[in-house]
């Protein structure tokens, strides 16, 4: 039976009665079966019985939180049942190798660089203003190749996004301009709706990793720490062109966001609860919709593509095969 993100944006409690997942508040009282929860996405505030933490736990299905802006805070994260000792320890050394770390990181922004310059290359059809942008990413793709130093290419990976968005700028009215990246709390409108998404993919990924053997706090592209998933944040990287960037130009060109999709003001502003609906609705669209994989000769979802991303880079890891990022051929 197929599994399904559950999104909850009420405020309520989260309680185990026999053999279900319940969400309750003073309005609803809504049955969510067990059998059928991929992940939950919590944007309301919530609380969770230890009954519930217990069984969903057990039943190996993460709950992922985020604050009043849709920005990511945690996740509850069941007790891996797919734990390979031998891959850990690799995951380790090629971590602790510096060359073996930077060849994984320059594969992820190069995977990053590449993706972004196919969507710069689709829109410069109709906007000519472009080329000056996709020139300098295409020079810095070619600078990516000489670092050997994490900073030096979190640097490049830095560039490319500051082109990027000055690209986007001028595919877009002024109310959906970017201006200067702000994160928390965005600053307008486009800053929300990448710092929503990018949130959303980050957890979407983290699911993915917890369903293969990998462990999500060994990264090589972002430094780990304490309570952060940043295997989760390398991966994104590579999807945020693919996934985030392409829901959000949709959802602007087909001209489906209105002023009631977002709340506050300049400085300080979010997705309203319908903003937040619209927005998930058509990422989980995005998320299913599927391409024929030329290796596998068959369809797949994007979804899938993320999983596949994780599988790759465990056979390096292994030494089975080189990794090689997802580049969109379509």
């Amino acid at each position: 039976m197929n599994k399904n993100d559950y999104y909850i944006t009420q405020d309520g409690k989260l309680k185990r009665k026999e053999n279900t997942i319940y969400f309750t508040n003073e309005n609803t009282n809504r049955a969510i079966p067990i059998h059928k929860i991929y992940s939950i996405y919590a944007y309301g505030s919530i609380t969770m019985t230890s009954g519930a933490i217990k069984y969903l736990g057990k039943k190996g299905v993460p709950v992922h939180f985020f604050d009043y802006y849709g920005w990511y805070k945690s996740t509850f994260y069941p007790r891996e049942t797919l734990i390979s000792g031998d891959l850990i320890v690799k995951q380790s050394e090629h971590y602790l190798d510096k060359e073996k770390r930077t060849y994984i990181a320059r594969k992820i922004v190069k995977g990053s660089i590449k993706n972004i310059l196919k969507n710069l290359k689709y829109y410069s059809k109709n906007h000519k203003n472009l080329k000056k942008h996709i020139k300098n990413i295409k020079n810095l793709l070619k600078q990516l190749k000489d670092k050997n130093q994490i900073p030096a290419i979190m640097s490049v990976e830095g560039k490319t996004r500051e082109n990027y968005y000055q690209a986007i700028d001028k595919m877009m009215e002024k109310e959906y301009q970017i201006g200067t990246r702000t994160k928390q709390p965005p600053n307008n409108r486009m800053n929300t709706l990448i710092s929503f998404g990018n949130s959303k993919l980050y957890t979407t990924t983290l699911s993915e990793i917890y369903n293969t053997q990998l462990h999500p706090a060994i990264s090589y592209l972002h430094k780990p720490f304490k309570r952060r998933f940043s295997l989760s944040l390398d991966i994104s990287e590579i999807f945020k062109p693919i996934l985030v960037d392409r829901v959000i130009f949709k959802l602007i060109n087909k001209n489906m966001l209105k002023d009631k999709h977002f709340e506050g003001k300049i400085g300080d502003m979010l997705l309203s609860d319908q903003g937040t609906k619209l927005f998930l609705k058509e990422y989980d669209k995005r998320m299913e919709r599927t391409i024929h994989h030329k290796g596998l000769d068959k369809k797949v979802s994007y979804r899938r593509l993320i999983r596949l991303e994780l599988y790759k880079l465990t056979k390096h890891l292994l030494g089975a095969k080189k990794y090689k990022p997802l580049i969109m051929w379509w």
